[in-house]
This record gives structure tokens, sequence and C-alpha cells, in this order.
């Protein structure tokens, strides 16, 4: 990361008292706020850094937070892009923009959409963080605001401003951003996210439930009922063009694995899944996602039997390899049909097989771009042998619908309604 080194001279005695007065007036006026900060991502040098914060309010009068702006002041100019790993508000209540300052400095600016500060209350954790657009390390230690603790404390470095009077804090000295053209706020990408292969947040934070359900923006269903792999019905559905316009909302299929070929030789490596994705466009893509129902019944990339992954994919590189990911194991045979649904909603990530959790992910691997929804059956390697060998995966719905969280139960009814009802095919999912 370019940094640059800046020179200050100390006007006269005078002009330094008038501005020492203007903020003891303001600050006599200003909401009586406090934000304590940590960081999750400590050293000099890092590929990404994970500002921490939770804004207290002492007062007697409740804030409302769409007045609020927290201030984290970088050194650099260098292109970064903001991220919100997990907050108690939930992440789609923040937005981040990066403001360039005097001195070739700037200033992340975190603000709130919704809700309130009540008096005495906290905004709990706002886990957040930021990186270099094209994902190299930079130096985090020579930031005016950066702190290497790693727990919580008041940390008058970062700055609160309230109805754009400062509340909390000491700016660095020359750090007003440039006013209204600076460029407009950017939501969290629940994601974009670096990679840091240990990113999970704690677990002494807090789970943050799923969102109570709301109207879906649009339903996916097809009862795959097609006369073979060259039924024409197919690329006019969107199968073939692999439609790339879902995101938040609950995925479910139904989907037969099997542990044993149909005919031949077993005891191939073979991968039997259903799963989202985002296409890689380079290496370690930030803009990459996946989430992964992959089964595995004659083990392969180290496990030596049957085992399903539940897979939440942030990013990777194939060479050499570096994967940006977090996996949860369940080791039993899943033979037979299965109900697989997994719901992404409030920064996290719910997998469930036949009705039961069998994974909760968030943090750096939630997806933040739409994805396609995909079925596969392929073999991680070929075992010595000869003779041909047919292994069969076999799916009989998949169903989706954006934006709303469905409990798996309510998924296996909603289906049955539309076969109930004649329908074969809907998509009623817009683009974007």
């Amino acid at each position: 990361m370019s940094r640059q080194v800046v020179k200050y001279t100390l006007a006269v005695g005078a002009a330094l008292a008038l501005v020492t007065g203007s903020f003891v007036a303001q600050a006599a006026t200003a909401p009586a706020v406090r934000l304590q900060y940590r960081t999750s991502a400590p050293g000099a040098a890092t590929d990404q850094s994970e500002p921490w914060f939770k804004l207290f309010n002492d007062g007697t009068a409740a804030i409302p937070l769409n007045q609020v702006k927290i201030r984290y002041y970088i050194t650099g100019r260098d292109r970064f892009r903001f991220a919100c790993s997990w907050a108690a508000v939930r992440c789609s209540t923040l937005n981040g923009r990066f403001l360039p300052l005097a001195g070739g400095r700037q200033v992340l600016e975190v603000g709130f959409s919704t809700g309130t500060l009540a008096p005495g209350a906290s905004t709990g954790d706002l886990q957040l963080r930021f990186y270099r657009a094209d994902w190299q390390n930079f130096r985090q230690n020579d930031d005016p605001s950066y702190g290497s603790h790693t727990t919580y404390a008041d940390w008058n470095k970062v700055t609160v401003h309230v109805n754009g009077a400062l509340a909390w804090g000491s700016p660095p000295r020359g750090s007003e951003p440039s006013p209204p053209s600076s460029p407009s706020p950017t939501p969290p990408s629940p994601s974009p996210t670096p990679p840091s292969p240990s990113p999970s947040p704690p677990s002494s934070s807090p789970t943050p439930p799923n969102p109570s359900p709301t109207a879906s923006a649009g339903v996916l269903f097809d009862d795959f009922s097609y006369t073979g792999s060259n039924d024409a019905r197919l690329g006019q559905r969107g199968w073939r063009v692999r439609s790339q316009k879902f995101r938040e909302g609950t995925y479910a299929a139904r989907v037969r694995f099997s542990d044993a070929p149909t005919s031949g030789p077993d005891g191939e490596h073979v991968v039997q899944t259903f799963f989202t994705i985002t296409p890689l466009a380079a290496d370690l893509d930030p803009d990459y996602g996946e989430l992964d129902f992959e089964y595995l019944p004659n083990g392969g990339w180290g496990e030596s039997s049957q085992v399903m992954f539940n897979t939440s994919w942030e990013t990777y590189r194939p060479n050499p390899w570096r994967a940006v990911n977090t996996m949860t194991a369940t080791r039993k045979s899943f033979a037979g049909w299965h109900d697989l649904v997994v719901q992404v909603s409030g920064g996290r990530i719910k997998y469930y097989i036949d009705g039961s959790p069998v994974a909760d992910h968030g943090g750096v691997y939630y997806p933040e771009t739409p994805m396609w929804i995909m079925f596969n059956q392929w073999f991680i390697d070929l075992q010595s042998g000869s003779g041909k060998r047919c292994y069969r995966q076999q799916v009989d719905w998949v169903y989706h619908s954006k934006n709303e969280v469905v409990a798996p139960a309510d998924v296996v009814s909603r289906v049955a309604a539309l076969r109930s009802g004649g329908t074969s095919f809907r998509d009623t999912v817009p683009t974007r």
C-alpha cells in the first residue's frame, strides 16, 4: 500500500485557541455517545482490517441511528472495499463508504439506515472489515484509528458524528472529508470478503436469529418432469443457460444419493451435489460465493467412508491452492431420497437435511453476489480397475423463495401444494 508522510505546521496560538473553543461549544450540545473498539485481525500488515465497534448511548434521550456516522481514519489512498461480517443490528442496516481526506488519507464512514439507540443501550457488536480491491496485503498499523487490542475498550481514535456534529473521539488534524461530491454509500457485501482462513466470528459472539419471515419476492419451482436430458424445455426454463439471479432466501431440493454404482465395480471417489455458486472470475475473486451439499459415498478428500460436507465459500485460488471456506462434516450414509434445505438470511447460512439442522455458517462466508442453482455428479479421481461403472444421482424437485426464510416443513408443504395444483414449473424470481 502506498503511504505518504504528512507534515503539519501549527498556526499562531490565537487561531488555535479559536479552533479549540469551537470544539468545546460543539461537545456541550452533542449527544452523550461512546464508542468501543477492538480488532479481530491484529498485526502491522494484513489482508483485511477488521475494526469491530460497539456504540453506546450514555445520555437520556433516544438517538435515531440514521443520524449517526462512525469514522475510521486510514493512511493512504488505496482502493478498498467495505463489508459487514455480522452485526447485532443486522448488516442490512449498515452502509460504508470511503471518503478522501487532505494529505493523502481517507476515512471509512459507516452509517445506519434505520433503528434507534435508546438511553443506556448499545448497538451490540458491529463486526466490520475492509480490504484492498486487488486482495493485496497492506499495512494498517499506521492508520490513525488502528489499535491492536482484541478486547473491547473505549477508543477515541474513531469518531462518532450525530447530525453532522462531532459527538465522540478526536479526529486527526486535516481530516474533514471532501463534501457531498464523494461517492454514495455502498451496502456491506455481507460480503466481499478477504481471504482469511480463520474468520468465523468467535464462538462467544451471539448468533443472530433468522428474521421473521416476510413476503417472498419471487418463487422458483420445478417438478423435474422432463422426458430426458435432451428435453428442449430444460433450456427454455433456464437450466442450460444457468440463470444467475439467486442470493438471499430459501433453497431446497429433493435429491437421491447412491452409495453404490447402478452397474460395474464400486469404490470410485464420486461427489454427488446440490449447490449454489457465483463463478470465479479470477484468483481469490471477492465476488465468488458457493454453498454446498456434497455427498461422498466412498470417501475422498482425506475421508475413508461416507461423508456429507456442507461448505460455505468466500473465495479460492486454484494454483497454488488456497481455500477460504468453512465446512461442517456429517459422517454417515445418506443413500436414498433426502430433502435438502439451505436458508440464506440475516448474515447466516443454515443447512438442513430432512428437517434437521446440520450446519450454521456466517461471517465472511455469507454470499454477497447472485448465484446459480446447480446439481452435479463428478469424480475426485478414478481408482484403479477396469470395466464400465455407472453412478446415478436423481433430483425429484427444486424450490427457491427469494428473500424469504421458509422452514423445511413448510417447503415440503408448498411443493405438495404446487404439485396437487398441477404446477410443473414456475419462475417469478426477478433477474436482479
